[in-house]
């Protein structure tokens, strides 16, 4: 049986999913076959049952919707705890995914919930992972709900992924995602040729300075709270060389007119016209539910994310992690392709496993 919760958007630009639940659920009650798509029907409240489960897939977005296909279609009864914040909601569409290039992510994601709702194993339901505990004898979880639910399962994936905070500079989060931007392999061709600035957060803001000089020849560095001393002589002349210019000075305020961004204005007074600012948002990543069942943690100078090996699995046996929540780089290719290796991995480990116990007599 499956069941999906939908949820009203609430980002009023970039359709975001996060928002309030309509108590809609969807259920598929007949199973696939070769060539078929069986046709989900509705209902209005959803099952009872809380468990167990052979996996819990904790977030519903790139990586745990593809876990949660993987595991549907190796029939594991599973479940997805989706909280619907996904990291890409504030841009209106995503790039670089070949064939999904320019869809915009809350339609992606909606074709991913309704690919996986065709496999009557997985439940998916709108709802916030708040704690976790593993019980050493039997190696199996409980994971408590926000809505006072425990459920149980023998594995965990956990897809949790990443916040961004941006810097607090007046106007620049009311432009995220739109001419506000952190990658210019996401959004780079589509502001192409414009006049650029980068905001820096960072010495290391220099190679995003360098990176951008790619899209457009106009490209101007503002240092923000970053002294110039802490650039490096190679740095220095990097930019030189790319024809970036660097203005040292904090950044009061975003300018806009039209609807769009037009400068920036710094604490002197100074403006600089401008069209499109890229800067790094400081990546927060919500490790919190690994951190309760001690999954060991490498820090890095994006935040501290799981040691994995090649599959996702982290150093508590048992649970897994793809995504942002594995790494600060995972796009959304990366993170589909995270949650697929999971899921494959996770289902053979639970074959060999139940294999060698029914060879003990366990």
């Amino acid at each position: 049986m499956t069941e999906t919760t939908t949820g009203t958007t609430a980002g009023a630009t970039t359709g975001a999913t996060a928002g309030t639940t309509t108590g809609t659920t969807t259920r598929t009650t007949t199973g696939t076959t070769a060539g078929t798509r069986p046709t989900p029907r509705t209902r209005s409240t959803p099952p009872a049952e809380t468990g167990p489960y052979e996996v819990i897939v904790i977030g519903g977005g790139a990586a745990g919707l593809s876990a949660a296909l993987v595991l549907g279609r190796a029939r594991r009864r599973t479940l997805v705890v989706d909280a619907g914040e996904p990291r890409n909601a504030p841009s209106p569409h995503m790039q670089g995914f070949l064939t999904r290039d320019g869809t915009p992510p809350a339609e992606f994601l909606a074709l991913g919930r309704e690919e996986v709702a065709r496999y009557e194993d997985v439940t998916q339901i709108r709802d916030r992972a708040v704690d976790v505990t593993r019980d050493t004898g039997t190696g199996t979880f409980a994971v408590t709900l926000e809505s006072g639910r425990t459920v149980h399962a023998r594995r965990l994936i956990v897809t949790t992924g990443l916040k961004d905070e941006l810097p607090p500079v007046p106007g620049l989060a009311e432009r995220f995602g739109e001419d506000v931007l952190h990658c210019p392999y996401c959004h780079g061709w589509e502001v192409r040729d414009r006049a650029f600035g980068v905001l820096a957060t960072g010495p290391m803001s220099v190679h995003q300075a360098l990176m951008v000089t790619q899209w457009s020849p106009d490209v101007t560095f503002f240092l923000h709270t970053v002294d110039e001393s802490e650039l490096s002589d190679q740095d220095l002349r990097r930019l030189a060389a790319a024809g970036v210019k660097v203005v040292p000075g904090e950044v009061a305020e975003i300018l806009t007119a039209d609807g769009r961004l037009s400068g920036v204005r710094l604490a002197d007074g100074t403006t600089y016209g401008r069209e499109v600012l890229f800067t790094a948002p400081r990546a927060v990543p919500r490790t919190g539910l690994l951190e309760r069942l001690g999954a060991r943690l490498d820090p890095t100078p994006f935040g501290a994310y799981p040691v994995v090996d090649p599959t996702g699995q982290t150093s508590v046996p048992g649970v897994y992690a793809a995504g942002n929540a594995m790494g600060f780089a995972e796009q959304v290719p990366h993170a589909v392709s995270g949650g697929y290796r999971a899921a494959a991995a996770v289902n053979g480990e639970l074959l060999m496993t139940d294999l060698d116990g029914g060879l003990r007599g366990d």
